[in-house]
Parts: structure tokens; C-alpha cells; sequence
């Protein structure tokens, strides 16, 4: 059982709160690289409670500077791309991306008090689709050379949505196998050939069982999971008839990310990002093993749910989700509609902004649940002693990073799992044009 001091602990964001201090020491995703395409490359970004814009300069240069003018605080997030930087509309004072106070021209002529100005600034970089930032203090720890940063950005595409509720809770149901038996059940399969871009709606590695099929019919997973360098592994296996067993595998990389199998060509990279303490987006790669990622499909599939500037749900708790009786009794087990993002959505917003963690009752299938936070309590003890932390790697630790392997697939020989799923991720990395560039049979199971 989980005090209400213990739930604080873990949930809370801000820049004092511990588990803000631990997640400030990660870059964090802020923006698709799509937000700062088209006439103004400006955007406003909250962090864990924090105000920022981000901008690109004339030259191309990102910068993420704090919202709020060091003159007398008007909103940088309306400020003018000119000049090598952003300008504020009120007096003019104009910032680069290293803050830098480059021109105060209402001062009188001579003026040196641009020269004492200095805005608060922040790293930020691309990767794969998605801006990071940086601002924790210190040097921020380098990137593993994870699939979802290496692969050729042909073969990767990115994208986002809002939950309104707390980044915990929104990582914990990636962190559930078993639930992807009710939540995500459809009562009839689909033809597996139009399953592109969709998630649960193609077939099984090895296979031609619709991944609908087996989640609905064998709804014990057999759960088990492992420690990692980079987190946690989590194996759940379900019996299936003729000695055959579905194996799948996801993952935890510390401290908010899991990588996922969508298909049997993409992963999933995921990340919950604190918003503040109740609201957060999630951010995701997905990655291609096969040919280029038909990023023009995906975005459009993703925009009949996702409202654009804020990516917000067109289905959300005001509408409730969607929900339509006749369907829950005919077609899926929620009865909100075929996009699986709308089940995780209303199943962690209904918990509540912050879940009351104080009146849950664990089973054996949430045992995911329950060693990651310990690893997360663990950390942000860690954090609040001075000590070190998970995945706080330097340039040299990064590249002896790889996948992490993640598979869904049925092993017809019902043999030893970690074999099949090793050999299974073997071989779609030795068929891949990119991943068999940079293949190291040594960290195929890392």
C-alpha cells in the first residue's frame, strides 16, 4: 500500500518537488520538429510547471529561452524572428538562442544596459522527429544509441498527444501487459493487410493469428520481468494451442519511456512528459525495419483523433470518449472506438488528474508496476542525497547502447522465450538495410 506522502513523491513535478529534481537531470521532449515548421518558427512549451519558447532563427539555430522578458516579463512566446534571434514586440529587446541580449533599442543611443542583460537559455537538439530539451543543471547525459535515434529519418516518424492527467499514470499503462486483453479487446478481426500504422491490429510475428485474435482468446499472460542497463525488460507469454506460445516483449527505458513492438516492421519509443503535475504528452517514434516510413499516412491516421496546435483529443472526458453502448456490446470491450490511444486515454484520465494511489490493489500482473516504482523512488532518493541515477550515461556509455529489443511474435516450437525472442530480433535486424549496417550479434540481447 502506497501513503499519500509516498504518491506525492513520485507524481510531483515542480522545480523543488523530488521527482522534478530527477526528471530536470534528462533531456525531455518538448516539440515535434513539424511545431516549428511554416511562417513562425515560435512556440510556447510548459515543463514541468515551468514557461519556456522555443524558437528556430533565421539561420536555422533552436534556442529555448524562459517565456517571459527579463525587461518587465511580456510573453517572448509572441516575439518576432529578426535580427539573428527573437525580439521582444513590447520594447524590442532582442535574445539569440544562448540568450544573449543582442539590442535594447528604446534605450537611449550609447545605452550599455543590453550588455548586463542575460535571458535564462536552455540545450536543445533534433532527434528523429522530436526537439529536446535540457534544463536540469549541469551537463546533460548523452543519448543512448537506441534504434529510434539511429535509424536514417526515412525510416522514422514522430508524433504526440495531451492526457490530462499525471505523467506517472500515463507511463504505467505501458508498463501493464496484461491489460491489452480487456481494455484494447476487439470482438472481430480485421484483414491484417490494411493494419498499417495501426496499432493490435496486424498479425504476429511468425504467424498469420491477428494480434486481436490473441489478446482476445488468451487473456493470462504469464508475466515476467528483468533488470536492465537501461531499465526494465518485461516478457509476457500466453499459451497458445499445439505447444505454441505468443511472446512479447516491451520495454522501460528510465526514467518515462517505454519501447514497444507495433508491428512486425516498427517499434514504438514513447515518452510521458510532465506538462505540470496534471497533464502531460506523450511522444513517439516509431521506427521501420523495412522500407521508409509513409509518414504521410501515419500523421493523417493520427490527425482523425489529434486536434492541432495542441494535439489535443477530438474524443476526451467532455464528450466521454466517445462511448456508445451498442458498440461496447457488439464491437470493442470499451465501446469508445478503434484507436487504442482512446482507451489509454480515458483508462488513466478516469483514474483522476493525480490517481489516489493510496486506495489501488495490486495483483501478480502488475508486478511491472511495482519494481518500477521502486527504481523511481530509488532515483529520486538518490537524487535528493547528490547521488547518481539510472541512464545518466556519458558519449562513451551511449554506444554500447542498442534496440532495446522488442517483439511480438508467436514461437510455434513453444521452446525456451528468450531464445525465440533473441532470434526473432536477430533476424529482423539482419534483413534490415540500416539495422544490419550496424549489426553487433554481442548486443543483440543487451
Amino acid at each position: 500500500m502506497i501513503s499519500a506522502e509516498q504518491n506525492d513523491l513520485m507524481t510531483r513535478v515542480g522545480p523543488q518537488a523530488p521527482a522534478g529534481k530527477l526528471l530536470r537531470r534528462y533531456w525531455q521532449p518538448v516539440a515535434l520538429t513539424d511545431e516549428l515548421e511554416g511562417k513562425r518558427p515560435v512556440r510556447a512549451v510548459k515543463l514541468m510547471g515551468q514557461d519556456f519558447v522555443l524558437f528556430r532563427d533565421e539561420h536555422g539555430k533552436l534556442g529555448m529561452l524562459d517565456r517571459d522578458c527579463p525587461h518587465r516579463g511580456a510573453d517572448l512566446a509572441f516575439g518576432r524572428i529578426e535580427g539573428g534571434g527573437l525580439r521582444c514586440p513590447f520594447h524590442g529587446w532582442l535574445f539569440d538562442v544562448k540568450g544573449t541580449c543582442l539590442e535594447t533599442p528604446a534605450e537611449p543611443e550609447g545605452s550599455k544596459l543590453c550588455t548586463r542583460i542575460k535571458q535564462s537559455a536552455y540545450p536543445v537538439i533534433e532527434k528523429s522527429g522530436i526537439i529536446f530539451a535540457y534544463i536540469g543543471e549541469g551537463e546533460p547525459p548523452a543519448f543512448p544509441d537506441f534504434d529510434c535515434f539511429v535509424a536514417p529519418g526515412t525510416h522514422t516518424f514522430a508524433f504526440k498527444g495531451l492526457f490530462e492527467c499525471n505523467w506517472l499514470q500515463a507511463l504505467e499503462v505501458g508498463i501493464d501487459p496484461a491489460h491489452a486483453s480487456y481494455l484494447h479487446r476487439f470482438f472481430e478481426d480485421e484483414d491484417t493487410s490494411e493494419s498499417y500504422g495501426k496499432q493490435f491490429r496486424g498479425a504476429s510475428a511468425d504467424s498469420d493469428m491477428p494480434i486481436t485474435k490473441v489478446l482476445r482468446e488468451y487473456d493470462r499472460p504469464e508475466i515476467s520481468i528483468e533488470h536492465t542497463d537501461y531499465g526494465m525488460r518485461l516478457m509476457a507469454l500466453r499459451k497458445l494451442p499445439q505447444d505454441q506460445q505468443h511472446v512479447r516483449i516491451t520495454n522501460v527505458v528510465f526514467p518515462q519511456a517505454f519501447v514497444i513492438p507495433m508491428s512486425s516492421e516498427m517499434t514504438i519509443s514513447q515518452w510521458h512528459v510532465p506538462v505540470d503535475d496534471h497533464n502531460c504528452y506523450w511522444y513517439a517514434i516509431f521506427t521501420s525495419f523495412t522500407g521508409p516510413v509513409n509518414k504521410q499516412q501515419m500523421r493523417d491516421q493520427r490527425l482523425e483523433l489529434y486536434e492541432l496546435p495542441d494535439y489535443t483529443s477530438r474524443k476526451n472526458k467532455r464528450n466521454n470518449y466517445g462511448y456508445n453502448v451498442d458498440e461496447q456490446l457488439t464491437e470493442t470491450y470499451t465501446g469508445m472506438g478503434n484507436d487504442i490511444n482512446v482507451h489509454d486515454q480515458w483508462a488513466i484520465e478516469s483514474q483522476g488528474s493525480i490517481q489516489n494511489r493510496t486506495r489501488e490493489h495490486l495483483g501478480v500482473t502488475d508486478k511491472g508496476i511495482v519494481a518500477f516504482r521502486r527504481m523511481l523512488v530509488k532515483a529520486i532518493e538518490s537524487t535528493q542525497e547528490g547521488g547518481d541515477a539510472p541512464m545518466l550515461i556519458n558519449a562513451e556509455q551511449a554506444s554500447a547502447f542498442s534496440g532495446p529489443p522488442s517483439i511480438d511474435g508467436i514461437d510455434k516450437t513453444a521452446g525456451e522465450p528468450n531464445a525465440y525472442w533473441q532470434s526473432a530480433d536477430l533476424d529482423r535486424r539482419q534483413k534490415s538495410d540500416w539495422a544490419s549496417a550496424r549489426l553487433d550479434s554481442s548486443k543483440s540481447g543487451k
